[in-house]
Order: structure tokens, then C-alpha cells, then sequence
């Protein structure tokens, strides 16, 4: 009782700490974030609207002065290229100006753009008076001494309400960088405070929580590695490291169990798809190759029974293969040079078959019993099914650094729907193509889901059995 007392007190505390640990960092950075982010915002606002105004500006027509006299001139003068008082432009400076005027703050600048204001209000009175006179001279003497001097001074405080702002625009980006550089000081500085503060606090937490941390994480890493024994749990002061502990180490315990239990079921699921492959190979197939025999002694060829006999040997010889699952094309091709040998023998004439895998290619290895049920189908399936003589090819080839063995006859081939569901039973549980369908799954077991078997077939013109193996030799450790 006394001990889980202490358990739950030392608990509290731990969490005590680690909330006053997480306090102690959290509340001044959130201080200092919302400090900056607030004077981030003012400064940005004033910015924007400063330079806001300073495009606003640019808007004014920088040759103003010279259209609108030039506008004048022609008004008072009555040429043919007059298009009357330049109202417009006057109305677009005033447009300007007041929009200016709503949004500054500097008084330098207020009263410029008052003046530009107040100027262009002028302006436009001058403009009708000029329209109302009708004397020439005194038509031209309005347009020197009011329009030209009004308009240049129109332009000379546009001028000048940009230089203010201008101005103003690079103190305040100085003042910007002037404060982030002292702010990026005391954010630095109160880092360095309160780093301490953590390392010195933290410090002692670390014997408590952080050294069997780092315990079960060392152990989790030599999980990963593939250290599956059961080690002694690691003690810790904190209860929920403790329970950590203890969980993974029954975790590896249950794991362990479990990989050992895979490993030994797919070792027997291999054996029995093998053996299950091998019940394939049609009993009638050994006692009609020994009826060819008989009638063959009988019948006086002496020379062919010997050569059946020994192509029969071979090929029992082959299909054992010491027991190996694993075999080497070499001894896969010399097993089906044997089955074709005896099989053409039975039905010369019906097949011939053709053998070409380049030497280079029958180092590296594939399943057991790989080929022969594929020359079987295109025997039964392909061949027999002609009116004439067929032929079936095996050859091999490298693509890609892999292994591309290809099983073709010439018989009646498959109409597309038939193809589809043979290929389709490659991966489905299905009854129908289980030869194939074990040789396809049994290739992808061993080297993984990108190799396996492949079909093209077209109707009367024959089937092809496509073998997509890595070019993995012997020598290389297999499981099998």
C-alpha cells in the first residue's frame, strides 16, 4: 500500500513537473510571439498604406503639365487639332488628389496634396474663364499667366507630396529594421534564458524519464536490426515507462512466436504446393510411356525402347533432383529435354519440339518443375488438338536483367475470353489452370510479385507461355 502510494505521489509530481517544465518555456515565447507579432502588424499597415499612396501617385501623368498646355493652346487659339478644354485631365488630378488626401497622415504631405487639390479646383475656373472670354489677346494672356504657371505648380506639389512620402517610406522601413534587429536580440536573449532554465530543469527529469527512455529505445533499434530475444524488462522509477517496458517485451515474446509459426507454415505450404505439382504429372503418362516400351521390344526397335528407357530414367532422375526445391535451368531444360523426348517417341506424328536457351542463361535458377507442366498444357491443350503435325518451342532469352523463358505452340490457341479467365486464375482460387496457377505463385513466393507467368494466345494460331525469373545463380541464398 505504502509502495503504491509512493508510486502515485512520485506520479503526480512527474506530471507536476513536466507541466511546469512546458509553462516555464511556453508562456514567454507566446509573450514575445504575440509582442512581435503585434508590431509586425502596425508596421506592415503602415507600410502598405505609405506605399499605397506612393502608387497612387505614380498614377498622376508625369508629362501633365506639358498636355494640359498644349490642350490649352490649341483651345485658345481655335486650331483644328483642338478637342476642346482639357476638363478630363483636370478631373483625374482632382480624383487623385483626393484620394491621396483621404489616406495620408504626414502633414508635410497633406498639405501638398491639398495644394494639388486647391490648385486644380483653380485650374478648372481658369479653364472657364478662357472660355468665357472672347477677346484673342486677352484669351492668350489668361493662358500664360494662369494656365502655364498653375499647371507647373500642379506638378511641381505632385512632386513634391512624392518626395515626402518617399521619404517618410524609407524611415519608416529603417525604423522597421531597426526593430527587428532588437527584437531578434531579445528573442535571442530570452532563448538563451530560458534554454538554461530547460537544460538545468530538465536536467533532473533526465534520470527518471529520459535515461530509460533512451534504454527502450536502444532496444526498439535492436528490434529493428532483428534481435527478437526476450530480454529482462528495464526498471524505471516511472510507471508508465515500466509498463512500456514490460510491453515490449512481451510484444517481441508474441512476436517471435508468430514469425517462428509463419516460417514453419510456409515452409509446409511449400512442400505441399510442390508436392501437390508433382501429383499433377499424370499417371498415365508413366504407364503409357511403359506400354510404348513393350510395344517397341516387340516390335524389334531395340535402339528406340533403350532410348525411351533412358529419356524415362532421366526424367524421374531430374524430377527428384536430390530434393532440392531450387534447380538450375540447366537441369530444368535437361528434365524437359527428357519428358519431350519421351513424348515425342509416343506421338511422332503429331509434335516436334525445339530446345534454345543460350548457355549463358542456364546458370541461374527458378522452382522445381517450373517448365514441364507448361509443355504439358501446350502438349494437351495446344498440339493434340490440330488435324497435323505440331511443333513446340521452348527458348530463353535476357530482357532487362531477367530471365524471359518462353513455352510456344502452334495449336488451336484460345479466344480472347478463354485467356482472360486463365489469366485471371493465375491469382484467384479457382479450379481451372491449377498447374499454372501453382507455378505462378510458387515463382512469385521465391522472388517476389514481379515475376511469374504471362499468356498470349490467339485463336488457330497457337498459345505462348511467357517465364519472367531475376537472374539469380545458384551460388545466392535462397529460401526455400
Amino acid at each position: 500500500m505504502r509502495n503504491n502510494l509512493k508510486r502515485e505521489a512520485r506520479k503526480i509530481e512527474m506530471q507536476s513537473g513536466l507541466w511546469k517544465m512546458i509553462m516555464i518555456v511556453a508562456i514567454p515565447l507566446m509573450v514575445v510571439i504575440i509582442v512581435l507579432a503585434v508590431f509586425g502588424i502596425v508596421y506592415a499597415l503602415r507600410y502598405n498604406a505609405i506605399l499605397s499612396n506612393v502608387t497612387t501617385a505614380s498614377n498622376f501623368n508625369q508629362n501633365y503639365k506639358d498636355d494640359v498646355d498644349l490642350k490649352m493652346y490649341y483651345y485658345v487659339i481655335d486650331s483644328q487639332y483642338s478637342e476642346g478644354l482639357p476638363i478630363g485631365e483636370v478631373e483625374s488630378a482632382k480624383t487623385i488628389a483626393q484620394k491621396l488626401l483621404d489616406t495620408t497622415t504626414q502633414k508635410d504631405s497633406i498639405r501638398a496634396v491639398n495644394s494639388v487639390l486647391n490648385l486644380t479646383q483653380n485650374l478648372e475656373k481658369k479653364m472657364n474663364q478662357i472660355a468665357e472670354t472672347e477677346d484673342y489677346d486677352s484669351r492668350v494672356d489668361q493662358l500664360e499667366k494662369n494656365i502655364y504657371i498653375i499647371t507647373d505648380l500642379i506638378q511641381r506639389f505632385m512632386y513634391t507630396y512624392l518626395y515626402y512620402e518617399a521619404a517618410y517610406l524609407n524611415d519608416l522601413q529603417t525604423t522597421m529594421i531597426k526593430n527587428v534587429f532588437i527584437s531578434m536580440v531579445l528573442v535571442v536573449i530570452l532563448s538563451l534564458v530560458l534554454l538554461y532554465f530547460l537544460l538545468n530543469y530538465s536536467r533532473k527529469l533526465s534520470r527518471r524519464i529520459v535515461d530509460p527512455i533512451d534504454r527502450i529505445c536502444e532496444r526498439l533499434e535492436a528490434i529493428g536490426k532483428g534481435s527478437l530475444l526476450v530480454c529482462e524488462p528495464i526498471q524505471a522509477d516511472v510507471e508508465e515507462v515500466q509498463i512500456l517496458s514490460y510491453g515490449i517485451e512481451n510484444m517481441v515474446q508474441r512476436l517471435k512466436w508468430q514469425i517462428d509459426r509463419n516460417t514453419e507454415q510456409e515452409k509446409q505450404r511449400r512442400r505441399t504446393e510442390l508436392a501437390l505439382l508433382q501429383a499433377q504429372i499424370n499417371p498415365h503418362f508413366l504407364y503409357n510411356t511403359l506400354d510404348t516400351i513393350v510395344w517397341l521390344i516387340e516390335s524389334g526397335e531395340i535402339d528406340g525402347s533403350v532410348k525411351m528407357v533412358a529419356s524415362l530414367s532421366n526424367y524421374f532422375r531430374f524430377s527428384l533432383s536430390r530434393g532440392k526445391n531450387v534447380i538450375t535451368l540447366q537441369e530444368e531444360e535437361q528434365h524437359i529435354r527428357s519428358y519431350l523426348e519421351i513424348q515425342q517417341m509416343r506421338y511422332r506424328d503429331l509434335m516436334d519440339y525445339e530446345i534454345d536457351i543460350p548457355d549463358r542463361l542456364k546458370s541461374f535458377v527458378l522452382p522445381k518443375l517450373t517448365l514441364q507442366p507448361l509443355v504439358e498444357n501446350a502438349l494437351y491443350h495446344g498440339v493434340k488438338n490440330r488435324r497435323c503435325k505440331g511443333l513446340i518451342r521452348l527458348t530463353g532469352r535476357e530482357e532487362d536483367n531477367c530471365v524471359i523463358l518462353e513455352v510456344m505452340d502452334d495449336g488451336r490457341g484460345m479466344t480472347k475470353e478463354r485467356l482472360d479467365g486463365i489469366q485471371s486464375s493465375l491469382t484467384d482460387v479457382k479450379h481451372e489452370g491449377f498447374g499454372l496457377r501453382t507455378v505462378h505463385q510458387r515463382i512469385q513466393i521465391l522472388f517476389g510479385a514481379e515475376y511469374g507467368l504471362s499468356l498470349e494466345s490467339t485463336p488457330d494460331i497457337g498459345t505462348k507461355i511467357i517465364v519472367r525469373i531475376p537472374m539469380q545463380t545458384s551460388d545466392k541464398e535462397i529460401a526455400t
